[in-house]
């Protein structure tokens, strides 16, 4: 039985089964299981990506050094502006295994809309400068970057953020935290949308998805022990500002019903794309002209006490 549940498991599912057979077997306090429980969930991948073809010529790559990072700690960053000069702007945030190598194929797409990126890699990934992440890492990484985006794109209504996987857990993190300092401050919230794709409500969710899925036993309270949270569905309806939701109907990873109920929690003006036949990775792709649209759509939407929400499948012959 154990043979036939095992050879059910692909690469990508193993680590975080591993994690929640782990949280199970060891004490929650202790510091070699969290660690081990961090290796598991980034499952870091060395050197580049093995479908990477290098950069454009007109991509910047630059290092960012925030004075709150340790000694010897950056983050390493690309900046591929638009062909317009006034073209909006996306801050990239990528989710687990792969650096940025593995991250161009998407940017590219990206840049192909129109818009200028900057994506980074969270320290401890490629070119960046640091320890195993963590949640309070990354997070702290995005916010890092997000300085520098200001910079890149001073016009705040030309910024969109953009998650893609566990980087749509730290784009709504960083969305809800720039909602709030806006609110504290009695300001407008200086990002005008933000986009998450293939994304989870959080991670207790996610793991708790693979246990059930792939052991002969339902019972493991994986989500109560885990250390990294990345509760997204609890901060989502605090990002005040437009929103876009994407995920594939194909997706063997994370089911699409975690999409839905991001959506369903959000605030208005939103919108949810979902793609027929779209795996983890190329609903970007597959999704052609109307994802293009949608994103437009999101540039475009009114003010969050306006605006309704729109549920939208893409049609198969985009």
């Amino acid at each position: 039985m154990f043979s036939n549940v095992m050879s059910r498991l692909s690469r990508r599912w193993l680590p975080l089964l591993c994690m929640a057979v782990l949280i199970v077997g060891l004490p929650v306090s202790c510091g070699v299981l969290k660690y081990t429980e961090r290796e598991l969930l980034f499952r870091i991948e060395p050197g580049n990506a093995g479908w990477y073809r290098g950069l454009p010529q007109d991509v910047q790559e630059f290092d960012i050094k925030p004075a709150s990072f340790k000694a010897g700690q950056s983050l390493h960053a690309w900046w591929w502006p638009a062909a317009r000069r006034d073209a909006p702007s996306i801050l990239y945030l990528h989710g687990v295994r792969w650096n940025l190598t593995g991250q161009a194929f998407r940017i590219e797409q990206l840049r192909a809309m129109g818009y200028s990126v900057l994506a980074i890699d969270y320290r401890g990934f490629g070119q960046s400068k640091g320890d195993l992440p963590s949640e309070a890492s990354v997070y702290e990484d995005a916010r890092a970057a997000w300085e520098r985006f200001t910079q890149m794109q001073p016009d705040a209504s030309k910024r969109l953020i953009y998650g893609h996987s566990l980087g749509g857990a730290v784009a709504i993190d960083l969305a809800a935290d720039l909602a709030a300092q806006a609110k504290k401050g009695h300001g407008v919230v200086p990002v005008r949308g933000l986009v998450i794709e293939s994304t989870f409500t959080s991670l207790g969710d996610a793991v708790a998805q693979v246990a059930d899925s792939n052991l002969p036993v339902k019972w493991l309270p994986a989500r109560w022990l885990l250390s990294q949270k990345f509760d997204s569905i609890d901060k989502i309806v605090d990002i005040n500002m437009p929103l876009l939701v994407v995920h594939g109907l194909a997706d063997p990873f994370m089911p699409s019903r975690f999409s839905q109920q991001l959506f369903n929690a959000a605030s208005e003006p939103k919108r949810l794309l979902l793609v027929p036949g779209g795996t983890h990775n190329n609903s970007m792709s597959l999704g052609g002209s109307q994802y293009r649209q949608a994103l437009d759509g999101l540039m475009k939407a009114k003010p969050p006490q306006m605006a309704g929400p729109t549920v939208t499948r893409v049609s198969r012959e985009s």
